[in-house]
């Protein structure tokens, strides 16, 4: 008995979807990212306008002042999409439950010194309300956003803020010894505390921003570029002298996502800046509106947490973020 093996070339008859060729003017192979999220929104055949806001339609570009010809040139350099942004944040949270058991197992948090324990319970455990409304801002970006390239990653980012809380809370609890007692004490000083209090103010303001284009300037290129590097840089830099390294390995999370969430923001601002004039001052007026008002938000705190060096590392913070926008081609 013989057997004939015989191999066949079989040529695919197209080589991806219909609205991926007719954006490339090609029928070529595409990949994963641009397949799942370039020209996925739709454009027409609504059924009804939003009751809630009867001039516009269901997915409307004219929910931001910002005017872009193709709203799909606003992409992800990270090129997330659902099953590449599971698996990258998959292995940054088990890195994080990692530094949790590393720290647990050897009593690390005991090292603290009781004064600056104190002040970690002030300025850290707070800052999970700041991430909840971090949280709500990129879902009204997704919500009322235009274009999957940039809607997608925006709820990415709700996850993400989402599960900076709850690492925020996982270190509260335990520095309680398991229980809630320093987390509702931060929900007090969060309610109360003169220090916190423009902070507040400032997230208060940004949940009624109804333009999107100015929330993702206001929450992703302001708050967190102010907060992110002034809490877990300058903060974390000051609290080595007082035992705080086990607050340094349970806030990897936030540096590490911290350095990757500002590629995405920084691309989207930069091509949007780039498309007209017109656009380029708006960003920029909208970004310096919302510096000033951070960077005198957040002075209290640091002078709380830092005393007679807290301006400068506020300053430092602001300086920082200047020359960051410049390069996204804003005038600071």
């Amino acid at each position: 008995m013989t057997i004939d093996l015989k191999t066949l070339n079989i040529e695919p008859r197209r080589q991806t979807f219909g609205h991926i060729a007719r954006r490339f003017g090609e029928d070529r192979p595409a990949s994963r990212y641009e397949e799942g999220m370039l020209d996925v929104q739709a454009t027409k055949h609504f059924h009804y306008k939003p009751f809630w806001e009867p001039d516009k339609e269901l997915y409307d570009a004219s929910r931001t002042e910002i005017v872009m010809q193709d709203w799909y040139a606003l992409r992800d350099p990270r090129q997330y999409y659902y099953a590449t942004y599971n698996i990258a944040r998959a292995g940054m949270r088990a890195a994080a439950q990692h530094n949790f058991d590393f720290v647990e197992k050897r009593g690390m948090l005991g090292n603290l010194d009781a004064g600056w324990r104190a002040k970690v319970e002030d300025y850290l455990l707070p800052l999970r309300h700041v991430a909840w409304g971090a949280n709500m801002n990129a879902t009204q970006i997704c919500d009322r956003g235009y274009g999957t390239a940039v809607t997608a990653p925006a709820i990415f980012t709700a996850g993400d803020q989402l599960g900076i809380a709850q690492v925020i809370g996982q270190i509260g609890m335990d520095m309680a010894g398991g229980g809630g007692e320093a987390l509702e004490a931060a929900k007090e000083k969060w309610m109360t505390a003169d220090y916190w209090q423009g902070i507040r103010k400032l997230v208060e303001n940004t949940l009624v921003e109804q333009d999107w284009f100015q929330l993702f300037i206001a929450q992703n290129l302001v708050i967190d570029g102010i907060i992110y590097p002034l809490v877990y840089d300058s903060f974390d830099a000051s609290g080595q002298a007082h035992g705080a390294a086990a607050i340094s390995m349970l806030t990897e999370f936030m540096s590490e996502w911290f350095s990757e969430h500002s590629r995405w923001t920084d691309a989207v601002i930069k091509v949007a800046a780039a498309e007209s004039g017109t656009n380029a001052a708006k960003l920029s007026a909208w970004f310096t509106k919302w510096r000033d008002q951070t960077g005198e938000a957040v002075r209290p705190l640091a002078a709380h947490v830092l005393g007679d060096g807290g301006d400068a590392a506020v300053d430092q913070a602001l300086a920082t973020l200047n020359a960051r926008a410049a390069k996204l081609g804003l005038s600071t």
